[in-house]
């Protein structure tokens, strides 16, 4: 059932729902989440047996604010703190070392717990609401509101198709980001990129004075992480990334006969055939970031067996998109 996110009826019936261990769908700026209370294992298992996800891979919790975060972690490095001073409410997470008690089952048995105060109003509203609850409910496990390893949810009507009318899911427009939260790993004494997006490297230099290494360059004792498996994101299509001239080239060899076929590419392509779908990626990053899930939703819904794909820029901006679409073409 899709409830309107923006009524304080919704929001009290939500926070009431999660206290008592339910599933719920949850907008945030980024995508959907399926949420349930984060220090409830029963609770957390739900989520894991609905996505289909294995339970050793950890869950991203959400917070209404930074006072959280004593419930969850043992400490906060500087770096970090300048993190969520220039960050939050938004599109960030941050694995910090985990107090032994809290949140053991979405953190999927390890030591450290990812944390993430997002923006969107409705989410915020719920999780103060949960904040308000006797006893409190101080976080939220709201991983992706679909089937693990599927397109990310960026509407509330996507997250009831997934899940079916007896999730309750609050509506809170479309996502305004489109893709899931950049990871920084904060266990290690530096800032270390373990999934990238909206908030680029540089834009975490910027904020505290280091500069975030990749995991390749710190490779040791790396927590697990959401959304960091190589084949993840991926519609039912087969995905295929290409450069402008070697899409231009595969359709001019199919020619007419092309079928079942989706181009989703910057460069202007041409096909002599009516019958696949050729649709225009936006040339700026964050408006393509925001439309690629409900794109490649689109391309399955609209019986696409294969989906070309124009490779986007080796840039900065561009890198959280380029990382979904190669987790994508792996799954294929």
């Amino acid at each position: 059932m899709i409830l309107d996110g923006t009524l304080p009826s919704s929001v009290q019936a939500a926070a009431r729902l999660l206290a008592r261990g339910e599933l719920l769908g949850l907008p945030t700026e980024t995508v959907y989440g399926l949420a349930a209370d984060a220090d409830n294992d029963a609770a957390v298992a739900r989520i894991f047996a609905a996505k289909g996800r294995p339970a050793n891979h950890p869950l991203i919790v959400h917070v209404a604010d930074s006072t959280a975060i004593t419930h969850y972690a043992k400490e906060v490095p500087l770096f970090a703190q300048q993190l969520i001073d220039a960050f939050w409410p938004g599109p960030l997470t941050l694995i910090l070392p985990r107090l032994p008690a809290a949140a053991r089952a979405s953190t999927g048995g390890q030591d450290s717990v990812g944390l993430r105060c997002p923006a969107h109003p409705v989410a915020h509203a719920v999780l103060a609401a949960c904040q308000r609850l006797d006893p409190p409910v101080w976080g939220v496990a709201a991983p992706s509101a679909n089937h693990f390893g599927k397109v990310s949810p960026t509407t509330a009507q996507h997250v009831a198709d997934a899940f079916g009318d007896e999730l309750l899911v609050l509506d809170g427009g479309a996502c305004a980001v489109g893709i899931e939260s950049t990871i920084i790993d904060c266990t290690r004494g530096v800032p270390v990129l373990l999934r990238p997006g909206a908030i680029s490297r540089a834009d975490v230099q910027r904020a505290c004075g280091l500069r975030p290494l990749s995991k390749e360059e710190l490779p040791t004792h790396t927590p697990r992480a959401s959304g960091t498996l190589l084949a993840h994101y991926a519609p039912t299509a087969r995905v295929r990334l290409m450069d402008a001239r070697q899409l231009q080239a595969g359709l001019d060899v199919l020619g007419a006969d092309a079928a079942h076929l989706a181009v989703y590419a910057r460069a202007p392509l041409r096909s002599a055939s009516s019958r696949i779908i050729l649709r225009r990626m936006p040339d700026d990053a964050a408006a393509a970031a925001q439309q690629l899930f409900a794109a490649l939703r689109g391309f399955d819904d609209a019986g696409a067996r294969l989906i070309w794909i124009e490779t986007p820029p080796d840039t900065p901006d561009w890198e959280g998109v380029r990382d979904r679409l190669q987790r994508a073409a792996a799954a294929g």
